[in-house]
């Protein structure tokens, strides 16, 4: 059996990639959000951003709007899945100055650096963002503004911890990063945030993620992840994880957000989008593999979801 929550973050197709380098001393406070300018030397124009900040050693407070403070020490990553503009600092109270007026341009390629603060106690930061290429994922809409990981105590620990360091290292020391090892990282991080995240969530917590932690509807997920091209009807799937029809419906729309079919036909439209970007499939094949049973039917529900054809699309992409 497939991994329903592995699969669906994977297929969000994230890229990365880390762009400054900041030290600070306390006291300090600034405000930041990452910027398509920000992500120019990795991706051209991405449609959404995460950022994160790797804490490479010292301890900071990091808070959005008026939302509660979330402090992160050494070894922790604080990602921001919808790239909210925010204020990091070395402790309550401070006013903010715009991160933005203390960067000083990369030198020969390098990394960008920040200096600042008042000569107290040392917080090094590495900054960076993951980018992806949907206008609107169900798995980003159901996180929080803020995700922290402990990259010493999740069970990648060990593979993030030298991708980070070593991707750091490499910019900071040569200009230049392993692009293999910061895109390997990216989707690392973000899934370890993800599942932290999905084990936090209580019994009564709905939520597109809370489905997969659920032992029916995540075995229907799984069922539709791992077979997407099988002619699944509500009964079928029902079925399988047994529950009556009714009763699955209910379960699955509580926890998932969306009905059972509604969930297939965008699982099938994502899985060929993915297709088409990454393959030369033919879009009949392509069509047939994710459970249409003519390439007309599947061009009207991919246009109806993306606003183009499948054809036109990937026409897009590849001018792109």
């Amino acid at each position: 059996m497939v991994d329903p929550l592995g699969e669906a973050l994977r297929s969000i197709r994230l890229t990365g990639g880390i762009f400054l380098d900041s030290q600070f001393t306390a006291p300090w406070c600034v405000y930041t959000k990452v910027c398509g300018e920000d992500c120019k030397p990795f991706l051209a124009a991405p449609k959404q951003i995460i950022a994160y900040h790797f804490v490479v050693a010292g301890t900071l407070l990091i808070s959005v709007d008026d939302d509660a403070a979330v402090e992160a020490h050494g070894g922790e990553i604080v990602l921001l899945p919808r790239n909210d503009a925010h204020t990091l600092a070395s402790g309550p109270g401070l006013k903010p100055k715009n991160a933005r007026e203390l960067i000083r341009p990369a030198v020969d390629g390098g990394l960008a650096q920040v200096r600042h603060g008042g000569g107290g106690e040392v917080v090094h930061l590495v900054c960076g963002f993951l980018a992806h290429d949907q206008l609107y994922n169900p798995l980003i809409a159901a996180l929080p503004r803020i995700l922290k990981i402990d990259i010493r105590k999740g069970t990648s620990r060990d593979w993030i911890e030298a991708s980070v360091r070593f991707a750091a290292s490499e910019l900071i020391t040569a200009g230049r990063a392993s692009s293999s090892v910061v895109l390997r990282l990216s989707e690392l991080l973000f899934i370890e945030a993800v599942r932290n995240y999905s084990q936090t969530l209580g019994d009564q917590e709905g939520g597109w993620l809370k489905g997969f932690a659920d032992p029916h509807v995540g075995r229907a997920l799984a069922l539709i992840h791992s077979r997407v091209g099988n002619p699944w009807s509500v009964e079928s799937l029902a079925r399988e994880v047994g529950l009556s029809r009714s009763a699955f419906i209910d379960r699955f729309s509580t926890l998932v957000g969306m009905p059972p079919i509604r969930y297939l036909t965008m699982w099938r439209l994502q899985t060929a989008k993915l297709n088409l970007f990454e393959t030369n499939m033919a879009i009949g094949q392509l069509a047939s593999s994710v459970g249409y049973e003519s390439e007309e039917a599947f061009s009207r529900a991919f246009k109806r979801e993306f606003g183009l054809s499948p054809a036109r699309w990937r026409e897009q992409q590849a001018v792109d």
